[in-house]
C-alpha cells in the first residue's frame, strides 16, 4: 500500500513539470484561430481544412529595428501573434537591435527560457539568481556566441560599444511574455504606494515620486 502511495506521489510529481510549461500539441499542428472568441490557456485551433501555409510564415526579420529611443535598443518579437501557426509549439523568436550603448533593460520571461546569439556587434549579457543568493553571471559576448537565460530571472543585454548589434534570440514558449522590473515598479497602474517603494529601495519619497513621475510619463507616451 505505502509503495503505491509513493508510486502516485511521484507520477503525480513527474506530471506537475509536464504541464508546467507550453502544453504539448497532441496533433501536427493547431494554428491558431484568432476570431475565436473562447478564452482557453492558449488560442483555439482553426479548422485544419482551413490552414494555409501562410499561417506558418512571417516577413521582415531581415529589416533593423527602429532603435532610436531613451534605451537605444528595439525588440521584434516573432510570437503566436505574428505566426499563428506556433500556437501549441512551444517556441519563439526575437531580433534585438542595439544602437550604440544601447541597452535591453534588466527584464523576465515568466513563461520562457531564452537562448541568444550575437549576429553583429558585441554586447554584455548577464542574469540574476533568486533570493538569497541574487548571484549575477554575465559575460561579454561577441559574434557568432550563444549564451542562456533560464526562465523566469532577471536579465539583461547591452551594448558597450561605439557600434550597433544585433541578436537573434529563441524563447521557449508561443507567448513567454515580458516584465521589464524598472516599468513594473515605478510605472505601475495606478502606483504602487511611494511609502512601500520608498522602504523597500531604502530611499526617500521624493525620490520615488520623481522615479514613478518619469516611467508614468514614458508608459503613457
Amino acid at each position: 500500500m505505502a509503495s503505491r502511495i509513493l508510486l502516485l506521489a511521484f507520477l503525480a510529481l513527474v506530471s506537475s513539470h509536464a504541464i508546467a510549461s507550453d502544453p504539448s500539441p497532441l496533433q501536427d499542428f493547431c494554428v491558431a484561430d484568432k476570431t475565436s472568441h473562447v478564452f482557453v490557456n492558449g488560442l483555439v485551433c482553426k479548422n485544419p481544412n482551413d490552414v494555409r501555409a501562410d499561417d506558418f510564415f512571417f516577413s521582415g526579420l531581415d529589416r533593423p529595428g527602429d532603435a532610436a529611443n531613451k534605451l537605444g535598443s528595439n525588440v521584434t518579437l516573432v510570437n503566436v501573434e505574428k505566426i499563428a501557426g506556433l500556437n501549441t509549439l512551444g517556441i519563439s523568436l526575437a531580433r534585438i537591435d542595439f544602437a550604440p550603448y544601447g541597452l535591453n533593460p534588466p527584464h523576465i520571461h515568466p513563461r520562457a527560457t531564452e537562448i541568444l546569439t550575437v549576429l553583429e556587434g558585441s554586447l554584455y549579457v548577464g542574469f540574476v539568481t533568486s533570493n538569497t543568493d541574487n548571484r549575477l553571471f554575465a559575460k561579454v559576448i561577441n559574434k557568432g556566441d550563444v549564451f542562456v537565460f533560464p526562465q523566469g530571472l532577471i536579465h539583461f543585454q547591452f551594448n558597450y560599444g561605439m557600434k550597433n548589434a544585433v541578436a537573434i534570440a529563441a524563447l521557449s514558449s508561443q507567448n513567454p511574455g515580458v516584465i521589464t522590473v524598472a516599468n513594473a515598479v515605478f510605472g505601475s497602474k495606478p502606483p504602487i504606494s511611494r511609502d512601500v517603494l520608498a522602504k523597500a529601495f531604502q530611499v526617500d519619497k521624493k525620490t520615488i515620486d520623481w522615479l514613478q513621475a518619469q516611467f508614468w510619463m514614458d508608459n503613457n507616451n
